[in-house]
């Protein structure tokens, strides 16, 4: 306990610096991607493989698959979640930072 007493600055700042880049990388690595994803890239050179040796069109186009409703709920209500983790960790990481720079009454 005299330990945690003697450096608590130290291990509040480090703490709240932790959580902030935490946070931010929670928030970035779960930002969608913009542009086409790998699943559907791989779908579309696969289709255009299996035109080309059915002697079909060198570049056909790939059919849309519908994703059911259930999965998309499931992931509007991750990126949701996500976002507000990312938020709450933020807030959190500032708490930290903001509490160990606030003097000690004596």
């Amino acid at each position: 306990m005299e330990f945690f007493k003697k450096n608590q600055i130290i291990i509040l700042r480090s703490l709240g610096s932790i959580i902030i880049l935490l946070a931010f990388v929670i928030h970035f690595w779960s930002m969608p991607k913009e542009g086409v994803s790998e699943n559907e890239r791989a779908a579309a050179n696969v289709a255009r493989m299996e035109a080309q040796v059915a002697g079909g069109a060198k570049s056909a186009p790939t059919p849309k698959v519908k994703k059911s409703p259930f999965l998309e709920a499931f992931q509007s209500k991750r990126e949701k979640q996500m976002e507000y983790l990312s938020i709450l960790a933020m807030i959190l990481g500032v708490g930290f930072l903001g509490y160990s720079f606030v003097k000690p009454k004596t």
